[in-house]
């Protein structure tokens, strides 16, 4: 594990490392990596509501995103593998990325020219396609940020990460209600062609992340040296045991798909039980309360130009101040105190819904909730990203970071899938009660990993 002197540094160097201009590749990366999942989540579900698909179903279609909490299974090809010219041309981290923006372009595209209303399932496909190519560039563009810098800038990076993240969230939130309310002659009745212009229009912003790719530069790779040493051995135990033939593809195995998950265990012992047990529900309040929020603005009454300014809008440039405040807090007093004030306002926020819920369409209510929900979540998210970036080697560092951010999406968008039928079951109200409490055996898991698991010498 890195370590870091307890003394806070100086707030002109924090600032200072915004403008590298490595964070500014991070923040167009950022863009491309968060436009795609608003796209297959919750904007989705908006259309999907608006097309007469009922709330069990979004929900179950939600499931769609579970493709970001598996990703972990083909991330060691990613950090093995080259893509065939693509790698030649612009190194093994570009290459992935570019083919993996093909994949997003390819699948919005399809999205765009299908009605969920004539034939969901076949959107759902496309929304799939969207969803795996999104994972695998996330996979790519986690291992870029970790390579790119050393473990005192990586707060610094996630929060530029965020920034662009939160900016594509605006264009996949708002910018897509937006141009549907914009070609929509007539709201009270549903027609497919405004959801066409603005999932077309999307295709067309991952251009970003395409030119961003093709303009940087590959990462220096990584000193294997420690895991080299490591991976010999597992392949004098694998020559003694299998034919010849076989020790080829068996030694590829052990190194690519293997050693990344031996190597966290080895070096954390008992303590990575604990470690994957914050990683899997430190997200789960907001997610789980995510699946549902844009089917909950439309039920409560609230227009398409009233979610689009207020939640897509105002929201996002609220999450990006909590971003900003979250890589410079994390930056200068420590990644777990800020963790633990993250866990605290995520869940605590959510109570806010519940509140919203009672009062019915309340824009001035509208306003607050959303307010304070994003600049915990921000400000959560940064640190949580910063620490999943301190626990990662950086020999295995596309591995094991898809690893910790896919353990940490699967528990919670798999019960996410369920609470559309929790909504029907429990009412507004009660469901977003239910959503703050999930979050606080998180609490206890942040002051258990701080004392056992801290990150950059940040200890309790």
């Amino acid at each position: 594990m890195t370590t870091r002197s307890e003394t806070p540094r100086d707030w002109q160097v924090v600032w200072r490392d915004y403008l590298q201009p490595r964070s500014l590749v991070m923040l167009c990366l950022g863009f491309s990596s968060g436009l795609p999942l608003l796209l297959v989540f919750g904007t989705l579900s908006f259309w999907l509501r608006e097309a007469g698909v009922d709330r069990s179903t979004i929900g179950f279609v939600s499931w769609v995103a579970l493709a970001y909490g598996f990703k972990w299974l083909w991330s060691p090809l990613v950090d093995r593998l080259p893509v065939p010219l693509l790698s030649a041309l612009l190194g093994r981290r570009r290459g992935w990325l570019l083919l993996a923006q093909a994949g997003v372009i390819a699948g919005l595209l399809g999205m765009a020219l299908t009605d969920p209303a004539q034939d969901l399932g076949r959107l759902v496909w496309f929304a799939l396609l969207v969803a795996f190519a999104s994972a695998t560039q996330d996979i790519v563009i986690d291992a870029y940020r970790i390579e790119s810098a050393p473990p005192r800038l990586q707060a610094v990076l996630a929060s530029t990460y965020m920034i662009g993240y939160r900016l594509a969230m605006i264009c996949a939130g708002a910018g897509v209600l937006w141009l549907a309310a914009w070609v929509d002659v007539d709201e009270a009745s549903y027609q497919q062609m405004p959801w066409l212009v603005a999932y077309l229009a999307m295709a067309g912003l991952m251009g970003v992340g395409v030119l961003t790719t093709l303009l940087s530069r590959e990462p220096v790779v990584p000193d294997h040296s420690g895991a080299a040493e490591y991976e010999a051995r597992g392949d004098r135990w694998l020559a003694a045991r299998l034919p010849a033939p076989l020790q080829p593809l068996a030694s590829w195995l052990w190194r690519a798909m293997v050693s990344p998950f031996v190597d966290f265990v080895r070096r954390y012992r008992w303590v990575a039980l604990l470690i994957l047990a914050l990683i899997a529900s430190y997200r789960i309040s907001d997610i789980v309360l995510g699946v549902i929020a844009n089917v909950f603005y439309v039920d409560m009454g609230f227009s398409k130009a009233e979610v689009a300014n207020i939640t897509k809008i105002f929201g996002v440039v609220m999450t990006l101040l909590g971003a900003v405040l979250g890589g410079v807090l994390a930056d200068r007093f420590g990644v777990m105190r800020i963790l633990f004030i993250g866990a605290l306002l995520a869940a605590a926020t959510n109570l806010l819904f519940s509140m919203l819920a009672g009062m019915g369409h309340d824009l001035g209510m509208l306003i607050v909730v959303v307010a304070m929900d994003n600049l915990s979540g921000g400000l959560a998210t940064a640190a949580f990203v910063a620490y999943l970036s301190g626990l990662t080697n950086v020999s295995y560092s596309a591995t094991q970071y898809a690893l910790f951010s896919s353990i940490m999406l699967l528990l919670p968008k798999f019960i996410g899938g369920y609470s559309g039928v929790l909504v029907d079951r429990l009412d507004y109200p009660l469901f977003f009660t239910f959503t703050a409490l999930l979050g606080l055996p998180v609490l206890l898991l942040v002051g258990l990993a701080w004392r056992y698991a801290p990150v950059n010498g940040d200890k309790a």
